[in-house]
């Protein structure tokens, strides 16, 4: 210190801060909330220090929502998985982990983790739930015990002609008016075609009828358009929950999506609305075989119908179509799989279309469409999960209560300890070769893609038994090929992926199988 600085100065001169600050009670405020935030934030980054990641991750939410936003979160969890190990931080108390061990654990049925707030934006009317955005435990088991007969089958009549006849009408529809011929080319939009298809499946299998994307051949109501626009804020509304609070509020609910509207969302709400309006009162006679029949016969109320029926279309439709377009493009793009497909079909003799039960014997089959699930995964959000009060352990290391941890698909897909050192290529084998242990693992860390053990998805039936039968259809009627190469499809990715402009061109098989 200056010789000719006195101490009684210094002082002073604090002094007379302390005073003019506490003449500003806005200083005094931001400066203690500064403080506390700093401490705050010093004390979660130590909560996890035993967890690697990517620094900036460990101070400040900020790189998440940038993977987000940017649609590459899944390949940055995937980045982050190869790079820091199994359990990896990618937030100030949020862990992400690619091991099949610690997440079947995790979702176990008598686990005593929760589904986080994250679930939240899930809630496609605001302030209602349905099966995916329920967050407590119990709550979500009662409302699985109604929903599961439906969606299984054993409550309901038809569901396999349904997508019978859907199927159907897709192959009349690239017939009439999508086949090329010598000289010609009639190119199609395959990746708009699939959601066509199993919008109309989903919605038919729900309320008796589709809707109608097929006989149109058009996105009706602007529905698929407006439903993929959506799933960018949807991704930042579960990275952001308390917005779903602020959305139910009058002034801003206004401006959602309602059941009033001509087009979009809403007016799919509003189609769901309507059926179930009709159905509710129940009536004693109601004859019913469809899953909005069993649901009601399960004790749904007509709120929670409303909920699920949305769901339904939203949920049931995406997720399949993006599974299927993924499946028939590598596919086409690969003759030898091809080859191999149509002479198991050709040797095997099935009936047109294919029966679930026929297709499921299938071993190459079913060996291309677990390859399809797993090379493109159709969801890929976090999906996260709180960890019990009491705490968990993972490998020795403690996790506290009040961590979130979060699932990277893409880690646990391309995980070439699980799936060999070619674990990006689309190689259908590898579910037919190793030892029975090896294969045994392999078909249960697949399952992950309809999510394991409590939480798993109630429409996977569904969803196999339409990849089981039209992906047989369209190989056994169709050459495809793809038309732009060097681009054959746009993909953004919010948590789930969409496609567009999957462009092919269409000629009849001359084989027969």
């Amino acid at each position: 210190m200056p010789a000719d600085v006195d101490i009684s100065d210094l002082a002073e001169a604090a002094k007379a801060l302390l005073l003019r600050l506490a003449a500003q009670p806005v200083l005094w405020t931001v400066g203690a909330l500064t403080v506390l935030y700093v401490l705050h934030s010093i004390y979660i980054y130590t909560r996890l220090r035993q967890f690697p990641g990517p620094f900036l991750a460990g101070w400040t939410r900020l790189p998440l929502i940038k993977w987000h936003v940017g649609g590459k979160a899944h390949l940055e969890l995937q980045r982050i998985s190869e790079t820091y190990g199994p359990l990896a931080r990618i937030a100030p108390s949020v862990l992400v982990t690619s091991d099949p061990e610690l997440l079947r654990r995790m979702t176990a049925a008598r686990s005593r983790y929760k589904r986080s707030s994250w679930y939240m934006a899930f809630r496609f009317i605001p302030d209602r739930d349905n099966i995916v955005s329920v967050r407590d435990n119990d709550a979500h088991a009662q409302l699985k015990m109604k929903l599961a007969p439906g969606y299984s089958g054993k409550d309901t009549v038809g569901v396999e002609e349904k997508i019978d006849d859907n199927i159907r009408a897709l192959i009349s529809l690239f017939k009439e008016k999508y086949l090329s011929g010598p000289g010609e080319t009639n190119l199609f939009d395959l990746a708009q075609k699939m959601q066509y298809f199993t919008a109309d499946t989903i919605s038919d299998i729900s309320f008796g009828k589709p809707i109608g994307f097929l006989a149109n051949d058009a996105d009706m109501y602007d529905y698929l358009k407006t439903s993929a626009d959506s799933f960018p804020f949807l991704i930042v509304l579960s990275l952001f929950p308390w917005l779903m609070h602020v959305m139910a509020l009058g002034p801003i609910k206004k401006y959602m999506p309602s059941a009033k509207d001509s087009l979009g969302m809403g007016r799919i709400m509003g189609l769901a609305e309507e059926v179930v309006e009709k159905r509710y009162p129940p009536k004693v006679n109601d004859v019913h075989q469809d899953m909005l029949g069993s649901f009601i016969r399960h004790g749904l109320t007509k709120d929670e119908a409303k909920s699920e029926s949305l769901l339904q279309l939203l949920a049931g439709s995406e997720t399949t179509a993006t599974t299927l377009r993924m499946i028939l493009f590598h596919v086409y793009v690969n003759p030898r799989i091809l080859f191999k497909l149509r002479e198991e079909l050709r040797q095997a003799r099935p009936g047109s279309p294919i029966t679930h039960a026929e297709a499921s014997k299938l071993p190459y089959l079913q060996a291309v469409i677990k390859e399809g699930l797993r090379i493109y995964p159709s969801i890929t959000g976090v999906m996260l999960k709180d960890v019990p009060p009491e705490g968990d352990t993972y490998q020795g290391k403690f996790i506290p209560g009040g961590t979130a941890i979060g699932y990277s698909v893409m880690g646990l897909f391309m995980n070439k300890a699980i799936w060999g050192e070619d674990a990006a290529t689309f190689r259908p084998e590898r579910f037919l070769e190793g030892t029975k242990e090896e294969l045994q693992e392999r078909d249960v860390t697949i399952d992950g893609a309809f999510g394991w053990g409590r939480w798993k998805c109630l429409g996977r039936g569904i969803a196999l038994m339409e990849l089981n039968k039209l992906v047989v259809e369209i190989i056994r009627t169709f050459d495809l090929s793809v038309v732009y190469p060097t681009h054959p499809f746009k993909n953004y990715n919010a948590g789930i992926q969409v496609q567009w402009d999957m462009w092919m061109r269409a000629t009849l098989t001359e084989q027969k199988f």
